[in-house]
């Protein structure tokens, strides 16, 4: 049985948006985003202060953090071509020699087209000898079927190879299965059709699917489905078997397939509380993980970090900015507290 969900009429505001020329703009109009386009952008005044900072005796390490943390990435790529033609010098070059330790991989990431910053921390992670599933799921689970292969076409050119090949030769098993599925960005996209009986017979198919050599059906479904489906079948399966899948996940599978699967999992579920717990993990340590924080606060700063904060302060009782502010030192602290922007009260 299927039911197709009703359209919702545009509210009056969304109208009289649709007929201006920034509603397409949703940074102008409001975004969930906490870094938006600078409405008052002027690339030669950004690209002088620039100059300043880094000419000057002494770098003004501020005026590079103001400039680059309150632009978007597209703002950020004009400025970079802009300073190249004024200067004929390579602006991310210039503030490599410019500074250094965490601020510098910060503002390096910044400068970063998405696709080759996601491309590089992915190369990283998979050839890193620690485990590559938490970085790779991250990436391949909360990027869009176009910012994915854009990243992985730039990974094939960075790298000359592509990334199916690294996942082949550097992990195994289940776990391999999972990521080499999810590479191929074959998610079914939400039509606005729930789909009752596919959600029951994917909830049995998983009830089933709990011994030796079944572990196929649960990356065929969980990498198959959209999360509006999936949120029903793990809603479902509970209902049926009286607790959470995540138990049997824990109870069928082992190692990084395990993590690998839990995340997907609390991807699909909330994906703003997914990022919230790995922030909250990176601060945990007594020395933060810079790498994930820098990560996860530039990739999600222009799409949904407000809500990314409001699930931090909900579940831990205490804002991100705030625990930013404690944990992290040096240099880039200010950077980071610029892309999280603002206290939660």
């Amino acid at each position: 049985m299927s039911v197709t969900s009703g359209k919702t009429k545009p509210s009056l505001t969304q109208e009289i948006l649709s007929h201006l020329g920034l509603a397409n703009k949703t940074a102008a109009w409001g975004t969930l985003g906490t870094l938006r386009t600078f409405l008052s952008f002027s690339v030669d005044k950004d690209v002088q202060r620039l100059l300043r900072a880094i000419a000057g005796q002494g770098v003004d390490h501020s005026a590079i953090v103001g400039v680059l943390t309150n632009r978007s990435r597209e703002q950020r790529q004009l400025i970079s071509r802009a300073f190249q033609e004024r200067t004929q010098q390579d602006l991310r070059k210039s503030l490599q020699a410019a500074l250094s330790g965490s601020l510098e991989r910060i503002v390096m990431a910044l400068l970063q087209p998405a696709a080759q910053f996601d491309a590089q921390e992915l190369r990283t992670a998979l050839k890193s000898s620690g485990s590559p599933e938490d970085v790779a799921v991250e990436i391949f689970a909360t990027r869009s079927p176009a910012q994915l292969q854009e990243c992985l076409m730039v990974y094939k050119h960075n790298f000359q190879v592509e990334a199916e090949e690294d996942i082949k030769s550097e992990t195994s098993g289940i776990l391999q299965e999972l990521l080499l599925a999810l590479a191929k960005g074959g998610r079914e996209s939400y039509s606005g059709i729930i789909d009752y009986n596919l959600v029951e017979q994917d909830v049995q198919a998983l009830k089933q699917a709990e011994g030796p050599s079944t572990e196929g059906t649960w990356v065929l479904i969980f990498t198959q489905r959209n999360p509006e489906h999936l949120v029903r079948v793990f809603d479902q399966y509970q209902r049926c078997t009286g607790h959470e899948l995540e138990k049997t996940v824990h109870h069928i599978f082992h190692g990084d397939a395990q993590k690998a699967l839990l995340s997907l999992v609390s991807v699909i579920r909330n994906t703003p509380l997914y990022f919230a717990d790995k922030l909250h993990q990176a601060l945990q340590n007594l020395k933060p993980n810079y790498q994930v924080l820098m990560r996860i606060l530039i990739s999600r700063s222009e799409t949904d970090l407000l809500s990314i904060r409001a699930e931090f302060k909900k579940k831990f009782g205490k804002s991100l900015y705030s625990s930013l502010q404690e944990a992290v030192k040096g240099d880039c602290r200010s950077a980071l507290l610029a892309l999280c922007r603002a206290e939660d009260l």
